[in-house]
């Protein structure tokens, strides 16, 4: 079954809404990541930050106020018409809310805590629902006044893409009629030091599948699609195929010969009974860390052998996390939307110091655009901790 995506919001550091996140994502613009302090102790660091003004959360939903449930309102806003008319034809309990996270409010908690040691009470507040990993469908859920299925994903950095492929499972089997899916992930002390304490966070900005790569860069976003099965009237992208595998090789390193990755790039290509050559480009997940890179050339190069257009969009945006899936899915429905009439792609942003010991892979540069004949598929990559790998396909429906 074809699963439409028939409408997107969004917002992360490189813009607020559609437009001016195309705007500089296609024009491989760097400049939203900003070097900050204040994250990591006796550290500056560049994170991909939204400077925007947020939405504030409603009243009748105060429990859940936090600044992940304020980017998902954001995103949310956007797209408040399309969601209310597929509420009016399907009815609340015939449409889900599957999301993707692996923040929630945990920022909002932890200062909650800290101030509970301190002054051994809580802050007028806080409240324990801000931390609870559901709290971004069950915010969206409660706000919509919907009672179809709704729940949230939590698989670190595949979170949202899982969360779109739960999604269609959930058409597939006529659960519901619509689903709003996607993720959401806010910048926060604890992760940024999580991954300063592996050693995995660059001072500089983020240099994927260079030879000098040194570490990723942390960012924030709120994606949301809705998705059908009946296409919108002013375009067809739809996701086209999904696969996932799990190599469970470690709790944190990848598999290094990039055999779960690869698995799942063909489970993609199989479910969507496409062959690599159909694939006119790839959105790598291309995090500049060491072995990432690594496992990720491997990988690609075993299953495109010919080559693919490719970049990592991570310069730019940042590693959202657990909003990263969608979000690159995201890029990649921008490069197929209407509005893409140059049918622009995301360029690779980097030193073009390239590796010699891996796989020589095609990168997209400024200016390179789809083919404008149809049908057009692009393929967006996430990898996770603990070996947990998903791949979209992203394309003009039928």
């Amino acid at each position: 079954m074809t699963a439409y995506l028939n409408a997107l919001g969004l917002i992360c550091s490189l813009g607020d809404d559609r437009a001016s996140v195309a705007r500089t994502l296609f024009a491989g613009d760097t400049s939203c990541m900003r070097t900050e302090s204040g994250w990591v102790p006796e550290r500056s660091l560049p994170v991909g930050a939204v400077k925007s003004q947020l939405p504030e959360i409603p009243a009748v939903v105060a429990q859940q106020s936090s600044r992940n449930n304020q980017l998902l309102l954001a995103a949310a806003l956007q797209i408040e018409s399309d969601i209310q008319q597929a509420i009016d034809q399907y009815g609340r309990d015939r449409v889900g809310v599957i999301l993707g996270t692996s923040t929630s409010g945990i920022d909002e908690a932890s200062r909650g805590i800290a101030a509970y040691l301190r002054d051994e009470a809580f802050p007028g507040d806080y409240d324990y629902h801000q931390q609870e990993l559901s709290a971004p469908a069950n915010f969206l859920a409660s706000w919509l006044d919907l009672s179809g299925p709704s729940y949230v994903i939590s698989t670190a950095c595949t979170s949202s893409a899982r969360a779109m492929l739960s999604a269609r499972r959930l058409l597939d089997m006529n659960l519901c009629d619509a689903v709003l899916c996607g993720g959401v992930d806010s910048l926060c002390e604890l992760t940024l030091n999580g991954f300063s304490s592996l050693e995995a966070v660059s001072d500089q900005r983020c240099n994927p599948f260079s030879v000098n790569r040194n570490g990723i860069n942390i960012g924030e976003a709120a994606v949301l699609f809705l998705m059908t099965r009946q296409a919108s009237g002013d375009h067809r992208i739809a996701l086209l195929g999904a696969g996932a595998s799990s190599d469970a090789h470690h709790i944190s390193a990848p598999e290094p010969t990039g055999k779960g990755a690869q698995r799942a790039m063909q489970n993609a290509l199989d479910n969507a009974r496409l062959h690599p050559r159909d694939i006119d480009y790839l959105n790598l997940h291309g995090t500049a860390t060491q072995h990432n890179d690594a496992m990720e050339s491997l990988a690609v190069h075993a299953i495109f052998p010919e080559g693919v257009p490719c970049s990592s969009t991570k310069p730019m945006s940042g590693h959202t996390l657990g909003a990263a899936g969608a979000l690159e899915a995201a890029f990649c429905w921008l490069a197929l939307a209407p509005e893409n009439s140059a049918r622009q792609l995301p360029p690779h942003v980097w030193d073009k110091q390239a590796d010699t010991s891996l796989p020589a892979l095609n990168w997209v540069q400024p200016g390179d655009a789809l083919p404008d004949t149809r049908p057009r598929r692009l393929m967006s990559n996430s990898f996770a901790f603990g070996g947990n790998n998903v791949s979209l396909i992203i394309g003009d429906g039928e």
